[in-house]
């Protein structure tokens, strides 16, 4: 006997972007209705959390890996066509890489794909708009609240900043967490 779960395989669906997670929600709708549940294992819209400092808050946000398309996870031997034609005619959705016959990812294509989404999981979120070395920012939170100053180092692994600061008529360096300062725009 065969091990089901390695007959999966990936299979790639173009769809209107911006609209992926309402087209996966209304595809996995399509998909309990049927009963294809055991078909169709899952689908996925390849995203990663990044996060952005807004208002001096840190806000987390998911950004999607492959705006415009859906990944969705079948049996190929029982992925055919009524549950092809009915995940093509969900709204937004523009076909399957190989239209009406979908070709399959990969493996290794796959793999990498998912390996960019499960690595975004359980790592720490990225800077949306990374700091830069002799950018003007604005000191937002602590004892040097209010003050502006020229950003002299980053350092992203502890998501800290040095920032010179002038302090009567002197530069001085202040280190600072990424969420106690603003860009200035």
């Amino acid at each position: 006997m065969t091990d089901i779960a390695s007959d999966k395989r990936w299979y790639s669906l173009r769809v209107i972007s911006g609209k992926e997670r309402k087209i996966k929600e209304r595809i996995e709708l399509e998909i309990s209705r049927s009963g294809w549940g055991d078909y169709v294992t899952e689908v996925l819209v390849p995203s990663e959390k990044v996060y952005k400092i807004r208002n001096g808050k840190k806000v987390i946000l998911e950004r999607n890996i492959l705006p415009g398309y859906i990944l969705i996870e079948a049996l190929p031997a029982k992925f055919s066509g009524e549950i092809i034609a009915a995940i093509s005619s969900v709204p937004n959705v523009i076909h399957f890489l190989g239209k009406n016959n979908p070709i399959p990812m990969q493996p290794s294509e796959a793999n990498r794909m998912l390996g960019k989404v499960d690595e975004s999981e359980d790592s720490s979120e990225e800077l949306i708009e990374p700091f830069i070395v002799g950018e003007t920012v604005k000191i937002i939170d602590g004892p040097f609240s209010d003050f502006v100053g020229d950003v002299q180092d980053v350092n992203e692994d502890k998501k800290k900043l040095t920032v010179i600061v002038k302090i009567f008529g002197r530069g001085t360096e202040v280190e600072l967490a990424f969420i106690q300062v603003e860009k200035i725009t």
